[in-house]
């Protein structure tokens, strides 16, 4: 893609509104939050100390809307705590510009290394920062800067406070992530009816599992129904997917693909049912088509071997879901632990620690946003323009560690800001509003916001530009500074940030190739795990299947989410064209898909082993990690040991006394073919 085609895109892009559901009780709680904070300090401590509270008070807020499944109150508590201390480092060294520029060096470098916990971390520390160049301006001595510090804090507070007393949905986002993950299992079985090799998004999975995860606290607290049917969603998906697929399942015409259809109907609207109850917290209502359909006597009768088992087991997990949806009153005790707040401190050091290295995205945009920050201070402060902190503050809060994101923030910033300066100028201009009329402007701003939080950044910096004009007049500062004048310290800020980019890149394009790779060995490992499980089906040293299919979801999300950013980089394929990343994509999701497909059966613990079936997985595992690393080098990988393993099978010689160990071994190899076949051709490019 050219630059003139990705600045293109990336402005179309930041410049977007979407249509998403709204919030307004949600919305109304964080500016009510807003509205007591800033009315107390208003009456008790005058205006300046009012627009630091504010500010506390306002991120605090912001918070709470990120994707995070933390405690709501939590957060809060953290982004006012964190505003608090910034604020007042940066007033004690505020007077020395030297001493003032290590501390925003220093402290944007461990914003932008925060990305490495999680971009809500990393959204609060980059916010902070932000916020930090704006409230340092506010108190005229340490003891005040100290009580704004203070303020700050306590406008975190209210706002957890609220989100006590004033509950809305409470579990709603877990109750959402849940509902998706069984909506996405029913779509799945609706599309296996037409098309019976359909690939399914774990995406959904992967969220309910992050979901799931509680602190002791939560864990004392949580609905029963949000426990236990995410597990049975994960096994009902490979079951689905047996019953569907002719090469081990029901043949692809005739009766028993008929019952089948019926049956993945059935299944797709009682998994519908099931996550319409998880959703709203309310009783399930079945469907009694779909229950009579499964429950109909002469399945027995017309599905025979593998996919009478399939059938026989999907009724049963499905009846659990059903089940478990249902709203209880006690709590599960078995629960997935999410560590403390106070536990999670070492673990986000430790993983900002692994990114100290030179090809890491993280520390590049660490490096990038603490230049860009530190040279739109200096700058921002030796223009005759005033209020210089705009520069800076715009470049911390569009910087993203990918160019996508950066460049489309970078747009939207501007145009908002030129929108919601504006407006907000000229009804300061227009109406002259005293202290308390403009702390009531700056409130109703950040309701707009908070209400439009998820419609796009454009539409949000509007409101967050006006708020931080209303919010400065209500103080006394910057009303004597012009429209023209923030708007290009805000461009200035954006310039500043794409020209870091360009200058001191983290491509995704140039990694594709590993990326790929890594999802090649976490498949392998996966169906190597699913295979060994057939050989020694009690053995304690068998590698873990959950585990394995963790890290080849992983993996695969990983490289979707880096196909995604490469698609919007200014860079030449460099080996892997775009025909040649769909087809591997294709091929390791069908590697991925047959080893379901074997999971689906897995032998109990108590059944005779295949010893065959040990070969076959140490020749998975070596082959994908030998054709990783000729990915890698961009060599076409060869898989002569598996393909010598499954010669001899079809053969007759050494082949398993297993259906499904005979048909899955040749299905395998044909998958590792397919992504031979994709990369050949790039690599000869």
């Amino acid at each position: 893609m050219s630059w003139l085609r990705a600045l293109k895109e990336t402005a179309r892009s930041g410049l977007s509104v979407e249509r998403r559901r709204l919030e307004p009780a949600v919305a109304a709680r964080g500016a009510l939050g807003l509205a007591l904070v800033v009315g107390a300090s208003l009456a008790l401590f005058g205006p300046a100390v009012a627009a630091s509270s504010a500010f506390g008070a306002f991120q605090a807020a912001i918070a709470t809307f990120q994707r995070s499944y933390r405690p709501r109150p939590t957060l809060a508590l953290a982004s006012g705590a964190s505003l608090a201390v910034s604020t007042f480092l940066g007033y004690l060294t505020a007077s020395h510009t030297v001493l003032f520029l290590v501390l925003l060096a220093v402290w944007t470098f461990l914003s932008g290394l925060a990305w490495a916990a999680g971009p809500t971390v990393g959204i609060i520390a980059a916010s902070n920062v932000a916020i930090m160049l704006v409230t340092v301006t506010l108190p005229t001595s340490v003891a005040t800067a100290a009580g704004h510090a203070a303020m700050i804090a306590v406008g975190g507070l209210v706002q957890a406070a609220l989100i006590v007393l004033l509950p809305v949905r409470r579990w709603g986002v877990q109750r959402d992530a849940l509902a998706d993950a069984l909506a996405a299992e029913a779509d799945y079985a609706r599309r296996l009816r037409h098309d019976p090799t359909a690939s399914f998004d774990p995406v959904p999975l992967m969220t309910a599992r992050s979901a799931a995860a509680v602190t002791p606290r939560q864990a004392r607290r949580r609905p029963a129904e949000l426990h236990g049917a995410r597990g049975l969603a994960e096994r009902i998906r490979p079951v689905l997917a047996s019953l569907a697929d002719p090469a081990v399942g029901a043949p692809a015409e005739g009766p028993q693909r008929d019952r089948v259809r019926e049956l993945l109907a059935a299944a797709g609207e009682l998994l519908d049912a099931a996550a319409h109850a998880i959703r709203r917290g309310e009783p399930v209502e079945l469907p009694a088509a779909a229950v009579a359909a499964l429950r109909t006597p002469d399945t027995g009768a017309v599905l025979t071997g593998a996919p009478r088992r399939a059938a026989s087991r999907l009724a049963a997990l499905l009846g659990d879901v059903v089940e478990t949806a249902e709203p209880r009153t006690e709590t599960a005790a078995e629960t997935r632990s999410r560590p403390t707040l106070v536990e999670l401190v070492p673990v986000a050091f430790g993983k900002m620690r692994a990114e100290l290295r030179h090809e890491s995205p993280i520390l590049r945009h660490a490096i990038r946003v603490t230049a860009v920050a530190s040279a739109g201070y200096l700058i921002g402060t030796a223009l005759p323009l005033g209020h210089g902190y705009w520069a800076p503050m715009a470049s911390v809060m569009v910087m993203r560690p990918d160019f996508s994101q950066t460049y489309a923030r970078s747009v939207a910033r501007f145009g908002g800001t030129l929108v919601g300066v504006t407006i907000a100028s000229g009804i300061v201009q227009a109406g002259h509003p005293d202290t308390y009329a403009s702390a009531a402007l700056a409130v109703l701003c950040a309701f707009g916001m908070y209400l439009l939080m998820r419609t796009g950044y454009a539409m949000n910096q509007v409101f967050v530009a006006a708020y931080v004009v209303f919010l400065l007049g209500m103080a006394g500062e910057g009303l004597s500074q012009t429209i023209r004048d923030r708007v290009l310290l805000t461009l200035l800020g954006g310039l500043l940030a794409m020209l870091a980019y360009a200058v001191y890149p983290a491509w995704e394009t140039p990694r594709l190739r590993g990326r790929l790779a890594d999802w090649l060995v976490a498949d392998g490992r996966y169906a190597a795990a699913v295979v060994t499980r057939y050989a020694d089906p009690a053995g304690p040293s068998c590698p873990d299947v959950r585990e394995a299919l963790l890290g080849t979801r992983a993996a695969r999300v990983g490289w979707q989410e880096a196909l995604a950013r490469a698609g919007h980089e200014p860079v030449r394929h460099r080996g892997l064209s775009h025909a040649a990343a769909d087809g591997a994509a294709h091929a390791l999701a069908q590697l991925g898909r047959v080893a379901m497909l074997l999971e689906a059966h897995l032998p109990e613990r108590g059944a005779p082993p295949v010893p065959e079936a040990a070969a076959l997985a140490e020749a998975l595992r070596r082959s994908t990690e030998r054709g990783a690393k000729e990915v890698r080098e961009r060599r076409p990988p060869r898989w002569d040991e598996l393909r010598e393993l499954v010669g001899r099978w079809e053969a007759g010689e050494g082949a398993p006394d297993h259906f499904l160990l005979r048909k899955g071994a040749p299905l395998l190899l044909a998958a590792m073919d397919e992504l031979t076949t994709a990369l050949a051709e790039s690599s000869r490019a």
